[in-house]
């Protein structure tokens, strides 16, 4: 067998592959005999055929098998007699498949880069350091009391925070439009879930009250009927609720899960659960660092095959995130692709740090993100089951262990500085309410 290699633009090179005559007909004899033995043709007994009257009936069927079974098996061959390693499919081009001649074709792929990791030696990280105190367990509190709210009727005229139930209807140059109507609406005054426009001409209303009021819908407005345009609402106000908190006992304790030690053993939970959450966006942290550095350090050049799968990935993903079935709907890839480059490029290097480290996927770690996995399920030993059930789910559990396994080396191995931190820091704790106030 000849082999031959071109590199083309970038990682992709064409390779052609010269098979002997020999060896084809030799797999057509072969394989025509095997045929001879079961053979069904008219005037004859089942495998009793002459041998070149089976070669007359199947043997343009049978060389047409050989030469894509044998161009798959020399594809190998070759590739691994030229140490390349094909990062997807080969484009095939048959160049001769004519019987009694040598049989030749060309492939072209793209291969995988040369991957020699650097970075890992010295490397500098810091790491926030932080710890959960008292006051960062009252403000949790207080967020688990702002969840279960107790809306209480008020004669009052609304202000905002609280919650108003409504019946409205739109009209654009005095006709109704689709989805200008509703009955028993409800939404909470001041919280910007509602246009600017709507929310003032209902602060100050009572229950009983009707307004009638101009909302402008804005240019970019979702709805392409309405954006740009003003449109005239009438809207009745059948209730007005008042926000209160509920009180921190018994009760609110055990709509938490805690049925016994009221509000010590609440505490207790929630600054066990804080800590866990802190420790891992510290680890969150130091990883996203490691990345980082490993990504400057290594700049690759990526197979695109392998990009555009994980574009593929993401957009399949995403879809299924939306709850869309038709392949129609998909969004476009030019969003992911600086993340799936990214991904890729991080897939690249970290293998290389496994294979360099000789780092071996430890089962006791797996077991132990699945222990976590399924604890959040009611039924943790049936999506136990279906979990293990699932092998590519626990292939990527397994990938995911041996990426954190790989990072923990890394870091092992690093110049760790410890930055003294906030709990509400690191967590990004209350930034959502501050930003509502």
């Amino acid at each position: 067998m000849m082999v031959s290699v071109e590199a083309l633009k970038g990682l992709e090179r064409r390779m052609q592959v010269s098979v002997p005559a020999s060896r084809v007909e030799q797999q057509v004899d072969k394989r025509l005999l095997n045929v001879s033995r079961t053979a069904r043709i008219k005037g004859f007994r089942p495998g009793k055929a002459p041998i070149h009257v089976v070669r007359k009936h199947y043997g343009a069927q049978v060389r047409e098998e050989v030469v894509s079974d044998l161009i798959r098996e020399t594809f190998a061959e070759a590739v691994q007699r030229e140490q390349l390693v094909p990062a997807g499919g080969p484009r095939i081009q048959p160049l001769a498949t004519d019987k009694g001649g040598d049989l030749k074709y060309s492939a072209t792929f793209e291969v995988y880069p040369r991957v020699e990791i650097a970075g890992i030696e010295g490397m500098e990280l810091v790491r926030p350091k932080a710890s959960v105190a008292a006051s960062d367990v009252d403000a949790m509190i207080e967020s688990l009391r702002k969840q279960r709210p107790n809306f209480v009727a008020v004669e009052r005229a609304s202000a905002d925070g609280d919650r108003l139930t409504i019946d409205f209807e739109g009209r654009l140059d005095g006709e109704p439009f689709e989805g200008g109507k509703a009955q028993g609406h409800q939404f909470t005054l001041g919280a910007g879930r509602m246009l600017k426009d709507f929310e003032d001409g209902l602060r100050g209303a009572a229950a009983g009250e009707t307004r009638t009021f101009d909302v402008a819908f804005p240019a970019d407005y979702p709805a392409k009927n309405l954006a740009g345009r003003t449109a005239q609402f009438t809207v009745t106000v059948g209730a007005v609720d008042e926000v209160q908190l509920p009180a921190v006992d018994d009760d609110f304790c055990k709509a938490f899960g805690v049925d016994e030690g009221g509000v010590e053993a609440l505490r207790t939970e929630v600054r066990e659960n804080m800590e866990r959450e802190l420790a891992q966006a510290v680890r969150n942290r130091l990883k996203a660092q490691v990345m980082d550095k490993l990504l400057a350090a290594n700049p690759l050049e990526l197979p695109s095959v392998l990009v555009e799968q994980e574009i593929r990935d993401m957009q399949v993903e995403a879809l299924r995130r939306m709850g869309a079935r038709s392949t129609r709907q998909m969004p476009p890839r030019e969003p992911f692709e600086a993340n799936a480059r990214r991904r890729v490029a991080l897939g690249l290097l970290l293998n290389e740090a496994i294979r360099k480290a000789g780092i071996k996927l430890d089962a006791t770690k797996v077991q132990a993100r699945l222990d976590d996995l399924v604890s959040g399920f009611e039924d943790a030993a049936a999506a136990r089951e279906q979990y293990t059930g699932n092998e590519g789910a626990m292939r990527q559990l397994q990938m995911m262990v041996l990426e954190d396994q790989v990072v923990d080396h890394i870091v092992g191995a690093a110049r760790v500085t410890e930055q003294p931190a906030t709990f509400k820091d690191i967590m990004n704790f209350g930034a959502e309410e501050a930003s509502e106030d």
